[in-house]
């Protein structure tokens, strides 16, 4: 007969201490993909894994993982699931300094900072989802030119579920380039920059889901501007290592629309507007637009660029702007909301507006950030 309480020891073993600044780092790095609203209770707790002398932490929704290290004082190795809101909360609430970890009986978690202590209702470690393993990795990208494709391209993805493959953006690598497009059938934003991507050798497109976007981007943000990204694929998910974290996406599925079929080829009227002034003009105009189709006016003549808007319920709005332009008078409508995106979005300086008639696509380039290849195509309004 073996000793009493053997297996229970077995059983709850996890016992670890970490610095509180630490651990709320790693803990906020997870909340992104920490399912708030799940029918599956257990993708509202994080895996917690003690292992040498590292504590790993892992969230998953099904769709999108991240699994992410931090160093820990490991008295007994194991591991255990912690409610992830809570142990934020609590975390970010507990003064610097130490903290103890321990996994007790029925799977509740021992909280212990100086003299004050908290128990958690955990769950069992079993039913965590297993994550697939990252293959080997394909090619490595600058951590903060991933970060600028995407905050030029997210924007305009769309939000309607029934448009499934335009629910994310489409991530193309050259060997010499890199480029991001997102589109929603009314708007289209493309980036491109030129990137010697190492140990590629022909083309390789992948759709990455908005969520993941956005926590690519911050994973980029964090990792600073010299970090580099591992890239890796397998048949139906996304890998991205940014140092100690992982990020893991499911692919979304499906054929994204043929973008350069829609690039215009000639927009020959085009006028060049520095861009915190037309973001400007554009958002004081839009103040009078209707509210459900947020058109505004462009109206390019010799004597330079009216901006107008009008509404049965607000009144109406009239900006003048004096620019030199050559061409043939042209007026067409515009949604503002989606003209303010993108100059949220481009470098500062002159924007080039180039158009062809009123029932032709637009397109807005910034012409001051010369590393960006940066098109925006918008669907005209009727006005």
């Amino acid at each position: 007969m073996s000793a009493p309480g053997t297996a229970r020891e077995e059983h709850q073993a996890m016992e670890f201490s970490v610095t509180k600044s630490v651990l709320l780092n790693e803990l906020s790095t997870t909340q992104g993909v920490v399912e708030r609203k799940t029918t599956i209770p257990i993708l509202s707790n994080l895996l917690v894994e003690a292992r040498g002398s590292h504590l790993t932490i892992t969230a998953t929704d099904l769709e999108l993982s991240i699994r992410t290290s931090c160093e820990a004082k490991i008295k007994k190795e194991g591991a255990g699931t912690i409610p992830a809101k809570k142990l934020l909360e609590l975390v970010r609430l507990l003064p610097e300094g130490e903290i103890k970890v321990k996994l007790l009986e029925n799977h509740w978690v021992e909280i212990v900072s100086d003299k004050k202590k908290y128990k958690l209702v955990g769950m069992a470690k079993e039913n965590f989802p297993a994550l697939p393993v990252m293959p080997h990795t394909l090619v490595k990208i600058s951590a903060a030119v991933l970060e600028s494709l995407i905050a030029k391209t997210k924007f305009a993805i769309s939000m309607e579920e029934s448009r499934y493959t335009l629910n994310g953006g489409l991530l193309i690598l050259k060997p010499d380039t890199l480029a991001m497009v997102a589109t929603d059938g009314h708007r289209l934003a493309l980036a491109e920059t030129d990137q010697k991507l190492a140990g590629l050798n022909g083309e390789v497109k992948v759709l990455v889901p908005k969520k993941a976007m956005d926590e690519v981007e911050k994973l980029a943000g964090a990792a600073g501007a010299d970090a580099s990204i591992e890239f890796a694929k397998d048949e139906s998910h996304l890998f991205f290592q940014v140092g100690h974290r992982l990020l893991i996406s499911r692919i979304l599925t499906g054929q994204f629309p043929n973008y350069e079929a829609v690039l215009p080829r000639d927009n020959n009227k085009t006028v060049v507007l520095e861009r915190a002034e037309l973001s400007d003009a554009v958002r004081r105009v839009s103040q009078l637009a209707d509210q459900r189709s947020h058109a505004v006016k462009l109206a390019v003549s010799r004597e330079g660029i009216e901006i107008s808007a009008s509404s049965p319920e607000y009144g109406e709005a009239r900006e003048n702007i004096e620019k030199e332009y050559k061409g043939d008078d042209i007026a067409i409508g515009f949604n503002s909301s989606y003209m303010l995106d993108f100059l949220a979005a481009a470098a500062d300086g002159p924007i080039s507006i180039e158009l062809k008639d009123e029932q032709s696509a637009g397109q807005m380039r910034p012409l001051a950030d010369e590393s960006y290849r940066y098109r925006y195509i918008i669907m005209p309004m009727r006005i």
